[in-house]
């Protein structure tokens, strides 16, 4: 089971917060810097998203509409439902994190991973989580502005100046400008990627310095955290199942099955990061702490399951019966003549 390199880095960058948050005029800077970061993110997003990939997986429209809903209704139907776990295993603040998790587009590059490892439906797994980052631009702020209140931000006019100058409009240039710079984007993705992780990083220690100078880390206690991996567990479960065995109800194929289950079931560190610091402010630290859990555990569970799909028995090839191919002979040079 794999131990996702990031997930360390961004542990130790918790770790660096804590011994040395930033503070007074060190935090301003930080704080300036991680909005510089966030906007330069979703202008990656942007550039490097193919629109034109995501349209032309249209004609599996059946398969990326279930995904979608899986991500965008049944995720946060389950947060929704985890509410009633608060005070007694949750608390309020880490219930919100849970709950802004169920918010997140699903992932990208891992639902492909393993897709392929299991010997899916590749095409499909890159048009779904396409898809998926498409319309988490918009959906998961406004889903994070209505079922979280006051805590994700509300609806006021600075939140949503927020969003749209730190996500959309990056995002928008980035789309705009991708006919321009989109291969350059492409050829340069390992240095471009080492950005993206570098910002990320940048923003979880300003979000977890603010944290450490407010004190709120003294409301999570070990036991909470315990609470916290098991009520994850149990809707990482839930959704493993749900698409998996909703697939075959819904009448999609094995390799179709396989993109539902992967990009159905994930949510994306990479997105979820800075779109917690823009609607959470002060309070990201927490928020976030529930996504980062989630993200290795996914990852963790999703490579055993992709390993042993791979073993699945290819299915069987039935071929024409020879009569049926001589009566259609038979007919197509009747009507030829």
């Amino acid at each position: 089971m794999p131990i996702d390199p990031f997930v360390l880095l961004l542990l130790a960058t918790v770790g660096v917060a804590a011994l040395f948050p930033a503070r007074g005029s060190a935090a301003d800077v930080a704080s300036g810097a991680s909005t510089a970061a966030i906007a330069f993110l979703f202008f990656l997003y942007g550039a490097r998203l193919s629109t034109r990939e995501a349209l032309d997986g249209l004609r599996h429209w059946r398969l990326h509409v279930t995904v979608l809903a899986a991500t965008f209704v049944v995720f946060p139907l389950l947060g929704l439902a985890a509410r009633g776990l608060v005070p007694v295993i949750l608390t309020d603040p880490l219930y919100q994190g849970l709950l802004f998790l169920t918010l997140v587009p699903s992932t990208v590059q891992s639902s492909i991973a393993f897709t392929s490892m299991a010997r899916g439906n590749v095409p499909a797994a890159i048009c779904a989580g396409s898809f998926s980052s498409l319309v988490g631009i918009l959906a998961t702020p406004l889903l994070a502005a209505s079922l979280l209140g006051g805590s994700g931000g509300g609806f006021s006019a600075d939140s949503l100046l927020k969003i749209v100058l730190q996500l959309l409009v990056p995002f928008l240039a980035g789309q705009l400008l991708r006919r321009w710079i989109g291969g350059f984007v492409t050829r340069h993705k390992k240095v471009l990627g080492l950005v993206d992780r570098g910002s990320i990083l940048l923003v979880v220690y300003t979000a977890f310095s603010q944290g450490m100078v407010q004190g709120i880390w003294h409301q999570v206690s070990p036991v909470r955290l315990a609470g916290l991996l098991a009520v994850e567990a149990v809707v990482l479960a839930v959704m493993l199942l749900l698409t998996w065995y909703g697939g075959k109800a819904l009448g999609f194929g094995r390799e179709d099955r396989i993109v539902l289950q992967f990009a159905g079931s994930k949510k994306s560190l990479a997105a979820g990061l800075p779109m917690a610091s823009v609607l959470f402010g002060a309070h990201a630290s927490l928020a976030v702490l529930p996504l980062m859990l989630f993200h290795q555990m996914q990852l963790m569970v999703c490579a055993v399951i992709a390993k042993r799909r791979s073993h699945d028995p290819a299915p069987e090839v039935t071929a024409p019966e020879p009569a049926a191919a001589s009566r259609t002979a038979v007919g197509t040079g009747t009507r030829s003549g």
